[in-house]
């Protein structure tokens, strides 16, 4: 009865329930097939229904009878009816409080799905936040004020000019690929002679760096520096030939490229200009075409606060390094020849502070830095990453969380070997090995130490790669592999070697001296 009465609120409280089934079947429109009851039932399975609805339902049936009631008279029966109904239907004793099969928010159904974990989220960073300020309250009582005036700038890395000039001189590789290119253009040397050209300026670019390097005492930080900006400059002017020798088979065979946009078609002619070249340099991207998706101003309040944001991670992620890596490092033993009960606690210990630089410096470079560059340049893809933490699997990790290399191997290394009758697992170990290579070069060169150790955690990917898209077909929609990913990452991997190289670093510095 109470049901009723809230459904049909111009009805009377009291009253005969087939009199008032009758009523809500004529305001209805001869809708018979549902009771009221069953019709608010129907309502709650579908969804939660609140007072405020139900009074506007009834407030439209009132309308669909066209008994020419004001508009002051329904506004103030609709407002009654949400009245009655909060206090008449909602809170009945005999209305039904279970009414649908639910899951509990956090079952393992549920977690994943639709859910909102904000207030977790939230407590997360709370807590991380009071154990960390008592870590360095309590690190900074014990031992004291250990960062170093001359991390960053050194006296040894400002007299590091040998790599200074070389970094400038790298500026000259992208202008060879140019002029080599515009004779091809012009058809002043044959195709084959492009190719030889480029590959003769491509490992130039690679392999004047790592010289200069190793025949200079240079300091690590700016040995890396060094390093990353030639191998930028070498994927970039890979990209550049791979893509311009493409654009002229094109232009030769006036065939089209189905299935782009228009922004992208193949439309325009093949043209190389020097603005094209130089853009593309500066662009975060590592990927070459003549044109890009443009933003259409520059937002010179949300740069300046970005560059603020980027100071401060980048101070905090070297206050980590001094304060709390290197004590660690220096305090260890090498994890391959001293007590294993020992390493294990090493790692185990290195492994906390290691992952927050790393995380540091994801947040500076690929989302800071990356869209502070495209903002100057209004270049408009700043997918730079995607969700790589919820990554269920290792290979679905790498084609994540760096989007401009990853975009790069499937376009000039992956697609290319497919396309030339390689096996796709061939294809994929080929990938992983330049990973692994440039991997490598970016670490021992600096260190002037070629133990592989780089190489070899890479190439180590490719069981893990098995393994975890192995449980992850088995489980089906598990996070076996995020866990173990996370485990390998943040416990195993980077923290062992951080302290391999560190202590072959310290025994060629002994020999050395």
């Amino acid at each position: 009865m109470a049901i009723y009465q809230s459904v049909g609120a111009t009805a009377t409280v009291q009253g005969d329930s087939g009199a008032n089934s009758s009523t809500v079947r004529r305001r209805r429109g001869g809708a018979t097939s549902a009771t009221p009851l069953e019709k608010v039932e129907l309502d709650a399975f579908e969804g939660e229904s609140s007072s405020e609805e139900l009074a506007k339902d009834s407030s439209s049936d009132d309308n669909n009878n066209g008994n020419g009631v004001d508009d002051a008279s329904k506004g103030n029966r609709q407002q009654n009816a949400a009245d009655f109904s909060a206090v008449n239907f909602d809170y009945r004793p005999s209305f039904p409080a279970h009414r649908r099969i639910r899951d509990s928010p956090l079952s393992s159904g549920n977690i994943f799905k639709q859910q909102s974990h904000a207030g977790l989220f939230n407590l997360c960073i709370v807590v991380l936040v009071a154990v960390n300020s008592r870590l360095i309250i309590e690190n900074l009582m014990k031992y004291g004020w250990l960062i170093k005036t001359d991390f960053w700038f050194s006296s040894t890395s400002l007299s590091d000019w040998p790599l200074f000039m070389c970094c400038l001189t790298l500026l000259l590789f992208p202008v060879a690929s140019f002029i080599v290119e515009k004779l091809a253009q012009h058809k002043c040397i044959p195709e084959p002679v492009v190719v030889i050209l480029h590959i003769i300026i491509t490992s130039t670019s690679l392999l004047y760096p790592i010289f200069v390097i190793l025949r200079s005492d240079s300091a690590f930080l700016s040995g890396v520096t060094l390093m990353l900006f030639a191998c930028i400059v070498w994927l970039k002017l890979v990209s550049y030939g791979h893509t311009n020798y493409d654009l002229r088979a094109l232009a030769k065979s006036n065939e089209k490229v189905e299935g782009l946009p228009s922004t992208l078609s193949m439309d325009y002619p093949y043209d190389v200009s020097i603005r094209r070249l130089a853009y593309f340099m500066l662009a975060p991207t590592l990927c070459y075409q003549p044109s890009y998706p443009r933003t259409p101003s520059i937002r010179k309040g949300w740069v300046f606060r970005q560059l603020v944001t980027l100071i401060i991670f980048t101070g905090l992620m070297g206050f980590i390094i001094e304060q709390y890596i290197n004590p660690i490092v220096q305090n260890s033993q090498h994890p391959l020849k001293g007590n294993l009960l020992y390493a294990i606690e090493r790692v185990l210990k290195l492994s906390v502070p290691n992952l927050y630089v790393w995380l540091c410096m994801f947040y500076c470079f690929f989302h800071l830095w990356l869209n502070i560059l495209a903002e100057l340049l209004r270049f408009g893809d700043r997918e730079f990453y995607k969700d790589w933490w919820n990554a269920k699997t290792v290979d679905e990790y790498w084609r994540l969380w760096n989007m401009p290399v990853h975009k790069w191997m499937i376009r000039h290394l992956y697609f290319p070997c497919i396309r030339h009758g390689v096996p796709k697992g061939v294809a994929l170990l080929i990938a992983f090995l330049v990973s692994a290579l440039f991997h490598e070069l970016c670490i021992a060169v600096p260190c002037h130490i070629f133990k592989l150790w780089a190489f070899i955690g890479i190439m180590m990917q490719v069981p893990l790669v098995l393994i975890t898209n192995y449980l992850q077909n088995k489980f089906r929609s598990s996070m076996v592999g995020n866990m173990i990913f996370w485990f390998i990452f943040c416990i195993l991997g980077q923290p062992m070697c951080v302290l391999l190289y560190y202590h072959d670093l310290m025994s060629r510095k002994v020999k050395t001296e």
